[in-house]
C-alpha cells in the first residue's frame, strides 16, 4: 500500500482483526455483485469504499423514478440511464482505485458460472427467485460463498451459504423451487431504509469472508423485524435430497 492507501483506510487497518495484512488481502480480493437495487446499491458502495479491489456489478435494468426512494447509488439525474453504468460511475468516484467491472446483460447460466468462479464472493443482491436459484446454482458448482439478503415491506433476510465447506445447506434448501411466493417491492412496499441495512449486512459479511473471519453461521437465517427492531435466527438444515446441493 501507498501512503494514500493507508490513509485512506487508516480506520481499518487499526482494527486488530484487519490490520495492513488484512487491508492487502482486501485490495487483492473479488466480488461480483448480482442486483444494484435497494440490496445492491448499498452493498457494492461500502465494498469499494471498504477497498475491496476487483467489483463486478450485475444489473440489466434502468433507473426508474420510484427506485429513488431506497436506491442509493442513484440520483436523479440517473433517471433512464442503465443501473450497472451509473453504479459504475458511482463508485469510481468514490474509490478511483478500485477496479470496477459493469455488466449490463441478462446472465445466462452459463455466463453466472463463469463469473462466480472467477470471484471470491457472490452478494445476491436480486429482487426475484429466478435469479437467486440461478445464482445458487451457479455458486453451489464453483463452490463459491454466497451472502444473499433480501428485503420488503418492514422485513428483512440475511444468509450466508459456503459450499463445499462441511454441511453446509444451499439457497435451494431454503426455498424448493416452485413453492416460493410472488412478492417484491412493486407489489408490495418496502420501507426506504431497511435494503440498506440488510445490504450493508451484505457487504460486512462479504468482507469478514474475504477476511477470513468468522460469519454468520452457514447453518443460520438471520430475519430482521423493522417494525419492532428485532433480530432472530431460524436453523437451516442441508436437504440430501436438495435438486442443487444433495448427495447423489
Amino acid at each position: 500500500m501507498d501512503d494514500a492507501q493507508l490513509l485512506r483506510y487508516s480506520r481499518q487497518i487499526m482494527l486488530p482483526e484487519v490490520d495492513a495484512e488484512g487491508q492487502d488481502r482486501l485490495l487483492g480480493a473479488s466480488a461480483l455483485i448480482i442486483g444494484l437495487g435497494g440490496l445492491g446499491s448499498p452493498a457494492a458502495m461500502y465494498l469499494a469504499a471498504a477497498g475491496v479491489g476487483r467489483l463486478v456489478v450485475s444489473d440489466f435494468d434502468t433507473v426508474d423514478l420510484s427506485n429513488l426512494q431506497r436506491q442509493i447509488a442513484f440520483d436523479t439525474a440517473d433517471i433512464g440511464r442503465g443501473k450497472a453504468e451509473a453504479c459504475t460511475d458511482r463508485l469510481r468516484r468514490m474509490n478511483p482505485q478500485v477496479r470496477i467491472e459493469p455488466i449490463a446483460e441478462r446472465l445466462s447460466a452459463s455466463a453466472l458460472e463463469a463469473w462466480a468462479g472467477a470471484v471470491d464472493v457472490v452478494l445476491d443482491c436480486s429482487d426475484n427467485f429466478a435469479t437467486r436459484f440461478a445464482v445458487n446454482a451457479a455458486c453451489v458448482t464453483t463452490r463459491t460463498p454466497l451472502v444473499s439478503g433480501a428485503a420488503i415491506r418492514f422485513e428483512g433476510q440475511l444468509a450466508v451459504f459456503t459450499p463445499g465447506i462441511g454441511e453446509s445447506p444451499c439457497y435451494n434448501c431454503l426455498y424448493p423451487q416452485g413453492g416460493e411466493l410472488d412478492a417484491s417491492c412493486a407489489r408490495n412496499g418496502i420501507v426506504a431504509a431497511l435494503p440498506g441495512i440488510i445490504g450493508s449486512m451484505q457487504a460486512l459479511e462479504a468482507i469478514k469472508l474475504l477476511l477470513g473471519l468468522p460469519s454468520v453461521r452457514n447453518d443460520r437465517l438471520v430475519v430482521f423485524d423493522a417494525l419492532r427492531l428485532e433480530w432472530h435466527e431460524v436453523r437451516l438444515g442441508r436437504n440430501p435430497s436438495c435438486p442443487t446441493c444433495g448427495r447423489r
